[in-house]
């Protein structure tokens, strides 16, 4: 929810003044009289008190412009920060976040957020599941000159020569084999792999042709396919999988670990 002009402060952030004022602009734009949910895209956490940020929030809702709000690209604490304060006044707090989660980009998603799903329930709504295309294996063997990289993201392409990048593609090339084997597609894989979370609520899917949409729903085809079995392959060749807080380090059993605690 932006609004155009450079106005500072009253046209960034999450002052009451710019909440409530982005909101009407964009239902005017949209033609709506409300909509289901309303993000605060990054946090204001340095400017503006969280307790006028959630009462700006319940205003609109309370005025019927939205149903729930909700946070995109919060830290896990500036969500907590935000829970408490409407617990505090009795207002209604945020229900969901709009995060990057992919097979390349997993610890804030896996690991950050695992509290909020155990306290709150908390909803997320992903961005770039198919990490900018990279997950789709068209980049596998050079950038085409029609995709993302080739046209509107050109400045960018020049990650494609680092090392992270390049590492990336060859476990692409490892996740297609795995794909193929299982009758789809790498980019079905991918998505079958992500809504199997049981913590995505909504994935946000971008296409420019009509068969992409067509390939990228094929992951249902994918997702009942998914055994521990695959799932552990797909582990294998990632190597990134987040350690949750909470968990028993693998080289230690809890006896090890209290023998640890108590000095013995």
């Amino acid at each position: 929810m932006r609004i155009p002009g450079n106005g500072f402060p009253n046209n960034h952030g999450l002052s009451r003044k710019h909440i409530i004022e982005g909101m009407k602009r964009s239902l005017t734009r949209l033609e709506l009289n409300s909509v289901d949910v309303v993000y605060a895209h990054r946090s204001d956490f340095w400017c503006t008190p969280m307790e006028e940020t959630v009462r700006a929030f319940n205003t609109i809702i309370d005025h019927g412009h939205a149903h729930y709000w909700g946070t995109s690209e919060w830290s896990a604490f500036e969500i907590e920060h935000a829970q408490h304060v409407a617990t505090r006044l009795g207002l209604q707090g945020p229900v969901v976040e709009q995060p990057q989660y992919n097979m390349f980009v997993r610890e804030k998603f896996e690991a950050e957020y695992a509290p909020l799903y155990k306290l709150y329930n908390y909803g997320t709504t992903i961005w770039s599941p198919l990490y900018q295309g990279i997950l789709t294996g068209k980049y596998n063997d050079g950038i085409p000159a029609d995709s993302r990289y080739g046209t509107i993201s050109k400045d960018s392409a020049s990650k494609f020569e680092t090392a992270e990048t390049k590492a990336q593609i060859e476990k692409v090339r490892s996740l297609t084999t795995v794909a193929e084997k299982l009758g789809g597609s790498v980019a079905s894989l991918a998505l079958a792999w992500l809504i199997k979370n049981p913590h995505v609520s909504v994935a946000i899917l971008g296409a420019t042709k009509a068969e992409q949409i067509t390939e990228n729903v094929k992951c249902l085809e994918l997702l009942p396919k998914l055994s521990s079995e695959i799932m552990e392959e797909i582990e294998t060749i990632l190597e990134n999988k987040p350690k949750t807080p909470g968990t028993m380090p693998a080289s230690r059993d809890a006896m090890t670990l209290n023998k640890a605690l108590i000095g013995l």
